[in-house]
């Protein structure tokens, strides 16, 4: 998927990239007087593929819209007259001021490109352009862990390196449809000067962004006013704590053949975790068969490989979540939070599903109730965590046939370079691949200010590979045979491939 640049880019430009100050006319024509300060804006992901969500900072509550046309309408940068107006939901900004908006594009058309702007009157943004794909048929997304701008020490080294890694992600997957987070987007919630450096690529603005809150992004309301997320349910046991500084929320969205789910997991105390299951099973229920797999996406990594291995929010995960998600045909888990690499075996019920299965893998077989959890490292080297020794006296010793792993992980790694995931969405198959996307080079924020010691492979007894190199790869084969795929059929791992996948289709109506 080719997105365009930024058709126009005024003469008056904020810090970050961020529009200041546009016409009515062209794009870049500024507005004479005292114009509205227009800022952060960014893409989201809508409910479907026919929708985005366009979220911003406004310095006046007026009413405001998104217009929107083709982008081969516009004329010389200037919108055509029968350009689509979507009006604007607009609160008072809590944080720092203002005003923050947010409203959805609906009635996007497949395979067309489409340019945006927002604001009204005589002060819009620049024009930004996205081009849609097909609506149904193979995929690819893009998966970051944790930019944490601010993390390193220095805002303006971290937002380099996310920066970079988003120009060099989509440079090598340009059609890549979806840009989905791992959480921790910045290191303090509430800090304007991170959230700038972290929206300042226009690439937010060109691709679709799926938010997922971390635990650095809670404790006030920026991560909620910054992205609106379909779907969203802010009750209290997905919201964790007070409407008044905290965000959240668990959400949902279907693309193509992939139900997503999105869980807010700093939302845990007594009662959470059975509630994050209680509304995956009701989406699963409800949404579950117009999908042919399911992927959920949650911060807290439940098979850390680092320095959150064994918290204890995350031991008590590891007995609350990985069951449900086997009985409710979950395929792929995608978190963040302990900034390294992990790949999980297949796990089933929270055990390895097939002993037998080999360290490093590149081809698995899920079979029923079978499923992959994945953990990102860095996305912008602003913080690395090394990687522990399995623990024997834990529940997460270390594995048989690997004993430097973690019992429950085909592959563990730090290298301390930049790195995202692309995932490739096909009929019978889903292929999960580690890239790097720096080297030990600038910029590396963690590297540079000498925050960790060594850089590169084998604890940087090894050269660093080039950008674009592999970390893992591995295919996933889903179970699509015509038994129940929940964990209800018989008792061990069947590996026979079949056709005719249920998949997240089944009701489920109990986990026990």
């Amino acid at each position: 998927m080719k997105f365009l640049r930024p058709l126009a880019r005024g003469a008056v430009v904020a810090v970050a990239g961020l529009a200041v100050a546009y016409g009515g006319g062209p794009a870049s024509a500024a507005t004479a007087g005292q114009p509205t300060t227009l800022s952060g804006i960014v893409l989201g992901v809508g409910a479907k593929e026919s929708q985005r969500v366009v979220s911003w900072y406004s310095s006046t509550g007026a009413a405001q819209v998104v217009q929107v046309a083709p982008t081969a309408k516009l004329v010389h940068g200037r919108f055509p007259a029968n350009a689509r107006t979507f009006p604007a939901t607009v609160a008072a900004n809590t944080v720092n001021g203002g005003f923050n908006a947010h409203t959805t594009i609906d009635g996007l058309k497949q395979r067309t490109g489409y340019s945006y702007r927002v604001g009204s009157g005589g002060s819009w943004s620049p024009a930004y352009s996205f081009k849609t794909q097909d609506f149904k048929g193979d995929f690819d997304f893009l998966f970051y862990g944790d930019p944490q701008i601010g993390s390193s020490g220095d805002v303006a080294k971290d937002g380099a390196g996310w920066l970079d890694t988003l120009n060099v992600s989509l440079a090598a997957n340009p059609k890549a449809e979806l840009l989905v987070s791992g959480g921790d987007q910045v290191e303090s919630a509430n800090t304007e000067t991170q959230w700038d450096a972290f929206l300042a690529p226009d690439k937010l603005r060109q691709y679709p962004w799926a938010a997922t809150i971390g635990n650095h992004d809670v404790g006030g309301k920026a991560y909620e006013q910054h992205f609106w997320t379909p779907n969203t349910d802010r009750s209290a046991p997905y919201y964790n704590g007070s409407p008044d500084t905290r965000s959240g929320g668990d959400y949902w969205y279907l693309y193509k053949d992939v139900l997503f789910i999105d869980l807010n997991s700093n939302a845990y105390a007594a009662g959470s975790d059975e509630a994050h299951i209680g509304y995956v099973t009701d989406v699963v229920n409800k949404q579950g068969k117009k999908a042919k797999y399911t992927v959920l996406v949650y911060h807290h990594s439940i098979y850390s490989p680092a320095d959150h291995a064994n918290d204890a929010d995350n031991q008590q995960r590891r007995k609350d979540f990985p069951t449900a998600f086997s009985k409710l045909g979950v395929d792929l888990v995608l978190q963040g939070h302990d900034h390294s690499y992990s790949r999980s075996y297949v796990i089933k019920n929270g055990q390895k599903a097939n002993p037998a299965e080999q360290p490093g893998a590149t081809q698995v077989t899920q079979g029923p109730g079978g499923v992959v959890y994945v953990t990102a490292n860095s996305a912008s080297g602003s913080k690395y965590y090394d990687l522990t020794d399995p623990d024997p006296s834990q529940d997460y010793g270390p594995d048989p046939l690997n004993p430097d792993n973690h019992w429950a992980n085909s592959v563990e790694n730090q290298e301390h370079v930049r790195s995202y995931i692309k995932v490739e969405v096909r009929d019978d198959k889903l292929s999960v691949q580690n890239i790097r996307s720096g080297t030990c080079a600038a910029p590396n924020a963690a590297v540079e200010r000498g925050n960790v010691s060594w850089c590169g492979p084998n604890s940087g007894a090894t050269q660093a590979k080039p950008v674009g190199s592999t970390v893992d790869k591995v295919v996933l084969h889903p179970y699509r045979g015509h038994g129940d795929d929940h964990g209800h059929g018989p008792d061990g791992p069947c590996w026979i491939v079949q056709p005719g996948r249920n998949g997240a289709g089944h009701t489920v109506t109990a986990l026990s």
